[in-house]
């Protein structure tokens, strides 16, 4: 059974962005039955530059990624989230709408790249797909078929204090 994860980000143009990509990508690599999915509360329409560019860089298809709403996924239709990740502060301060099959939800925060200073900001996009990578990795060796509810949350919960 797939695994269905959303990722969500206020604007859905950098963080929640790389974090779909990097799950999907290593899903796909591992073999793993998950799919990713990103949003965002109030989606800038457009994908950072800087994003699709390290992405780009890592070998990873870009064409099919778009800023999205949350609403999307609240939808008659939508599939059934396992679990839901804020990876900014500002979207995992907001109350979100009620996600169908009440999926895990946990905050694996992420300093905002587009902020860093411009010379530095290419690294910075760099730096944060590295680490989101190495969280959906994590995540990707969980027994997902197999926890239930409370130990993914703890799971979860333990990969972003790691």
């Amino acid at each position: 059974m797939t695994t269905n994860v959303l990722i969500l980000c206020t604007h859905n143009s950098a963080r929640s962005v790389l974090s779909e990509a990097m799950l999907g990508h290593w899903a796909n690599k591992l073999g793993k039955d998950v799919r990713a999915f990103s949003a965002g509360s109030a989606p800038s329409g457009r994908i950072n530059p800087y994003a699709l560019e390290v992405l780009g860089n890592a070998g990873i298809a870009t064409g099919a990624f778009r800023s999205k709403s949350w609403d999307e996924f609240t939808q008659p239709g939508a599939p059934a989230m396992r679990a839901v990740i804020t990876v900014c502060d500002a979207a995992a301060a907001e109350a979100c709408p009620y996600w169908p099959g009440s999926p895990v939800q946990v905050h694996w925060g992420y300093a905002d790249p587009s902020n860093a200073p411009e010379p530095e900001r290419a690294a910075a996009f760099e730096l944060t797909r590295q680490a989101i990578g190495y969280r959906m990795l994590q995540l990707l060796q969980l027994p997902l078929g197999t926890m239930s509810n409370a130990e993914l949350q703890r799971a979860l919960e333990d990969i972003a204090k790691a």
